[in-house]
C-alpha cells in the first residue's frame, strides 16, 4: 500500500508514554529508564487491555540519549535494544500496528552549528534501529523524531524560526536517507511507512509551510507526515485549571485545527497521523474530556486523521501535573474509560 492507503487504514491509536521515553537521573539500565517518571514496568497483559478496547495501534515513544555510546559509532546499549524490541513485540504479536521513534533527543537541536554533528549521529542511530527491525513487516513503522525544536528557547513552540525549520528538514532526510540504506540487506526497510515530523510537530501555519517531503526512492509514497495538537489549548493543555469544562463554543478550534492540516497536507493527497493529542485531567471534569475526545476524533475521522491518544500513565497529580493517565497501569484496568470509549 502507499502511505495515502496504509493511513486510511490505521485506525485508532495509543501511547504508551512516560516509560521508553523516560529520562533516567541515575539509573541508566533498561528497567531503570522504563520507571523513571514513575510508570511500571510495561507488560504483554496491558498491551492486550488496549488492544481489546479497539484501539488498533501503539505508539512506543524511546528517549535513546541515555543508551547511545560515544562518537563516531554512537552504539545503542544491547540491553536497552532487547527491551525496546520486547515492547514493540507485545504489539506486534496481537496484529497491531505499532510507532517507534526517537523523542527526547535534545542532541538534534536544529540549528547550523549544531547540524554536523547531529547529522553523524541521527545517520548512525537510525542505522542501527533499521537494522535491529529490519525483518519486521509493515506492521512496524519508525517516526523520525517526535517534537524537534530549539529547547528552552524562545522560538521552542509556535512555529519556531527559518534556521530551525529548515535543519528539521535535513534532519528528516537524514533519518529517512539512513532507513532506506539498509534495504540492500533488509527489504523490508526499502517500503518500510516513516513518520516525518514538522518543526516540533506543530500544526501551526509557519511549520506547516516551510515542510518539505524527504527526497525518497519511492516518489515519497512511502513518507507520512507527524502532527501533534492538544487542541483547544486552554481546555486541553494549558495550566489554568479553570479552564476545564466543555462547551460548543470551543469546537471551532478543533475545525480550524484539521482544516489548516488539510489546506496543507490532505488536499495534497500528503498523509497525515496526529501522533499525540489528549486533554490532560483538571479536577473532575471526566465528563468534559469525554466530550472533547468524542467531538475531537469525530472531526479526525472527518478528515481521515488517524490519531493517537496521549496517556502518561499518571491518573492523578497536583495541578501542575500534567495528568494524561487513562490506562491505570498499576491495576490494569481503564482509570478513565469513559474517554476512551468515547474517542474510539
Amino acid at each position: 500500500m502507499t502511505a495515502w492507503e496504509y493511513v486510511g487504514n490505521l485506525g485508532t491509536g495509543w501511547n504508551l508514554g512516560n516509560t521508553l521515553d523516560a529520562i533516567p537521573r541515575a539509573d541508566k539500565s533498561p528497567a531503570g529508564q522504563e520507571t523513571a517518571w514513575r510508570n511500571p514496568i510495561t507488560t504483554p497483559e496491558m498491551i492486550k487491555t488496549v488492544k481489546d478496547a479497539g484501539f488498533d495501534f501503539l505508539r512506543v515513544p524511546v528517549s535513546w540519549c541515555r543508551q547511545i555510546g560515544a562518537a563516531p559509532n554512537y552504539t545503542i546499549n544491547e540491553a536497552f535494544f532487547s527491551r525496546v524490541k520486547e515492547v514493540v513485540n507485545y504489539g506486534i504479536f496481537l496484529n497491531i500496528r505499532v510507532i517507534l521513534n526517537l523523542h527526547h533527543e535534545d542532541w538534534h537541536f536544529p540549528s547550523d552549528e549544531v547540524y554536523p554533528g547531529a547529522k553523524a549521529q541521527m545517520t548512525a542511530v537510525w542505522t542501527q534501529i533499521a537494522e535491529y527491525f529490519g525483518n519486521y513487516d509493515h506492521r512496524l513503522m519508525f517516526e523520525t523524531m517526535n517534537e524537534p525544536r530549539k529547547v528552552r528557547t524562545p522560538v521552542e513552540w509556535g512555529g519556531g524560526d527559518e534556521e530551525g525549520r529548515r535543519v528539521v528538514m535535513q534532519l528528516n532526510q537524514d533519518a529517512v536517507d539512513a532507513i532506506r540504506a539498509t534495504a540492500a540487506k533488509f527489504p523490508q526497510n526499502a517500503a518500510r511507512k516513516i513518520l516525518v515530523p514538522t518543526y516540533a510537530a506543530s500544526s501551526y501555519d509557519l511549520a506547516m509551510e516551510d515542510f518539505a517531503i524527504p527526497k525518497d526512492d519511492n516518489n515519497s509514497e512511502n513518507i507520512i507526515v507527524s502532527i501533534h495538537s492538544y487542541t483547544p489549548f486552554d481546555f486541553a493543555l494549558g495550566e489554568d485549571m479553570t479552564k476545564n469544562r466543555w462547551s460548543s463554543e470551543l469546537e471551532g478550534e478543533v475545525d480550524e485545527l484539521f482544516a489548516r492540516i488539510d489546506k496543507h497536507f490532505l488536499s495534497k493527497k500528503i498523509p497525515v497521523i496526529m501522533g499525540e493529542c489528549g486533554a490532560r485531567k483538571k479536577h473532575d471534569n471526566e465528563d468534559d474530556r469525554a466530550e472533547w475526545a468524542a467531538y475531537y476524533s469525530k472531526i479526525a475521522r472527518k478528515y481521515g486523521v488517524p490519531c493517537a491518544l496521549w496517556d502518561n500513565g499518571y491518573m492523578d497529580g497536583p495541578d501542575n501535573a500534567e495528568v494524561f493517565g487513562l490506562l491505570n497501569r498499576q491495576k490494569n484496568e481503564w482509570g478513565f474509560a469513559k474517554i476512551a470509549k468515547a474517542f474510539l
